[in-house]
C-alpha cells in the first residue's frame, strides 16, 4: 500500500484500539452477562470486548484487497493468547478457501482486514440477545455497532480514495441472517448504508453467508451451478452472488 493508505489504516486501528478500551471500562458486569448467556458452555472467559490485534501486524508492504466484516468475536477470538478475529473453525475455512483459489490472489492473513459488526464477545451470536437484556450492555452493543459501521465505511472510503480503481479494496459483509429486519445487527446495516450509499464505494460492498459450517462455499457452489457460471471467472461469480445478497438485505434501498 502507499504512504497515504498506510496512514489511513494506522489512524483507524489506533482509534479502534482506544475505543475498545473505552467500551471495556463502561460495562462492568459484561463478563458475568456473557457467562450467563453461554449457559453450560465451559470455556475461559477472558476478553469481554475484543480488539483485533492482527491489525497491528499489517505493514506498509501489505496490500489490502478486502475488508471482511464478520459478526462478533467468539470463544477462540476472545482468548488473550489470540485476541484476533476469525481464528476459529470459520476462520480456518475462510483461509482455506483463499488458499485453494489462488486466482483470487488474496492471502487471508495478509491481504484482508478482518473486522466485526460489534467487538463484544459471545460464544454464539444469538447469545447477544440474552446479554442485551441488561440495559447498559444493550446500550454498549448498539453504540459499538454504530461506531464500527461508521468508522469502517470511512476506512473504505479513505483507503480507496488513495488508490486507482484497479486496486480498490472490496467490503464483504459475511453472515447476513441477523442483518435482516429486527435482527441483532440491523443497526449496523442501516448505519453502514447511511455512511456509504452516497459514495461511489457502495458499489464495492458485497453480502455473503458466513464461512462457518461451509455456508459461504456451499452457497457459492449452488449459485455457480444454477447461474450456469462455470465459464465465468470465479471472482465475477463471487461478485454477482454478493450483489444478489446485497439487494436482498438492503431491499429498502431499491428504487
Amino acid at each position: 500500500m502507499n504512504e497515504r493508505q498506510f496512514t489511513v489504516l494506522c489512524s483507524f486501528r489506533e482509534e479502534f484500539k482506544l475505543q475498545v478500551k473505552k467500551w471495556s471500562a463502561e460495562c462492568k458486569n459484561l463478563m458475568e452477562l456473557q457467562k450467563k448467556a453461554a449457559g453450560e458452555a465451559s470455556y475461559s472467559f477472558e476478553t469481554p470486548v475484543v480488539y483485533n490485534t492482527s491489525l497491528d501486524l499489517i505493514t506498509k508492504n501489505d496490500d489490502i484487497k478486502l475488508i471482511l466484516i464478520a459478526d462478533n468475536p467468539g470463544k477462540d477470538e476472545q482468548l488473550k493468547k489470540n485476541n484476533r478475529y476469525l481464528v476459529g473453525q470459520a476462520g480456518k475455512i475462510a483461509e482455506g478457501f483463499f488458499k485453494k483459489n489462488e486466482e483470487l490472489k488474496i492471502d487471508f492473513r495478509k491481504n484482508v482486514i478482518i473486522l466485526n459488526k460489534t467487538p463484544v464477545h459471545s460464544a454464539k451470536t444469538n447469545q447477544l440477545k440474552e446479554i442485551m437484556k441488561d440495559e447498559d450492555a444493550a446500550k454498549l452493543i448498539l453504540e459499538s455497532q454504530l461506531w464500527m459501521a461508521e468508522k469502517t465505511a470511512k476506512l473504505l472510503i479513505d483507503y480507496n480514495s488513495a488508490c486507482d480503481d484497479e486496486n480498490k479494496a472490496e467490503l464483504w459483509l459475511v453472515g447476513y441472517s441477523e442483518l435482516k429486519k429486527k435482527g441483532i445487527f440491523e443497526p449496523y446495516k442501516l448505519k453502514l448504508y447511511d455512511s456509504l450509499s452516497q459514495s461511489g464505494e457502495w458499489e464495492n460492498v458485497y453480502v455473503f453467508q458466513h464461512f462457518s459450517m461451509n455456508r459461504f462455499i456451499i452457497d457459492l457452489k449452488n449459485y455457480i451451478m444454477t447461474d450456469n457460471s462455470s465459464q465465468v471467472l470465479l471472482k465475477e461469480s463471487i461478485q454477482r452472488l454478493g450483489k444478489n445478497h446485497k439487494r436482498e438485505i438492503f431491499i429498502f434501498s431499491e428504487k
